[in-house]
């Protein structure tokens, strides 16, 4: 195995937290994960702060085990690089989904799995576009309470809220007939537009593990690029977001998704949407690390 570090990668900042069980060089071989904090949020439309989001989630992950019971498994037997922040522009987001891109697809061209630790969910399409330069076939499961399929939002086509519509632009647009590249779960905010085109476009799934199951078995061992937006979960258990949405889902529910995303070659994935500032109990910054946690296991 060859020797991986942080110098190693052309972006980021030693200067943030480890995440749990990561360091900044590991033994590196095809699969590892390797996290890194993307801390943007301009162009949050409600409440700000999911800049912060990546720290308060590394900052977290030092109370967590690291033995998941839910899925029998150990992060202290995984090689997980933390490579740092990216180091993001201010102001407009273009630059930072650019910049998102490059990196999601270096780290994809040198055999790992990206992990994103958000930030804001405009910048999923940096790492749609960085996962398709090194897999074409790639397919993208959304789980999120927001459809984020406008064209553009206060004149921004690349806002949190046009998200999955640069996405779509990027897998080809609209979906050939009997194939679906992007599946949008747990979906329960949006325009009366965006919800017909969910239900026209059969994208639409519902967070059910069951029949999340059925759906993605379409894809067989396609990559997969899993993003998840924490506001899909009940602002109940996860207060800590710009924008929650009564109804969502809870940590058992959460478990059923993976099992059903379990055997899915899921080749890199995001997490996005923690404001840490607004939930000060730190019970939002956990339930996003125990995801990330979750997810970097699923990926091994």
């Amino acid at each position: 195995m060859n020797r991986l570090s942080f110098a190693d990668l052309s972006f980021g900042d030693d200067s943030a937290p480890l995440y749990i069980s990561a360091a900044r060089a590991v033994e590196f071989e095809p699969g590892t994960a390797v996290v890194f904090g993307a801390a943007y949020d301009g162009t949050t439309s409600f409440r700000p702060g999911t800049r912060f989001g990546p720290d308060a989630i590394r900052r977290v992950s030092d109370g967590l085990e690291t033995y998941s019971p839910t899925q029998h498994a150990d992060l202290e037997d995984a090689a997980i690089l933390d490579a740092g922040n990216l180091d993001l522009p201010f102001g407009s987001p273009e630059p930072a989904v650019d910049r998102v891109a490059e990196a999601v697809s270096e780290i994809l061209s040198r055999g790992g799995r990206p992990v994103m630790l958000g930030g804001e969910h405009s910048l999923t399409a940096g790492a749609v576009r960085g996962a398709l330069e090194q897999h074409p076939d790639l397919v993208v499961v959304q789980l999120d309470a927001h459809a984020d399929l406008r064209a553009d939002y206060l004149g921004e086509k690349f806002s949190h809220a046009c998200a999955m519509r640069r996405c779509l632009d990027l897998l080809g647009g609209a979906d050939a007939p009997g194939e679906h590249r992007l599946l949008q779960v747990g979906i329960r905010s949006g325009t009366r537009e965006e919800f017909t085109e969910l239900r026209e476009s059969g994208r639409y799934t519902s967070p059910e593990g069951v029949v999340l199951a059925e759906r993605v078995a379409e894809f067989g061992q396609r990559p997969v690029y899993l993003t998840v937006d924490l506001d899909v979960f009940d602002p109940a258990y996860f207060p800590g977001t710009g924008t929650p949405e009564p109804g969502g889902i809870d940590w058992a529910d959460f478990e059923q998704l993976l099992a059903a995303l379990s055997n899915l070659n899921i080749i890199g994935c995001d997490v996005m949407e923690l404001a840490p500032q607004l939930d000060p109990t730190d019970v939002s910054a956990v339930l996003a690390a125990k995801v990330v946690r979750e997810l970097l296991l699923a990926m091994r």
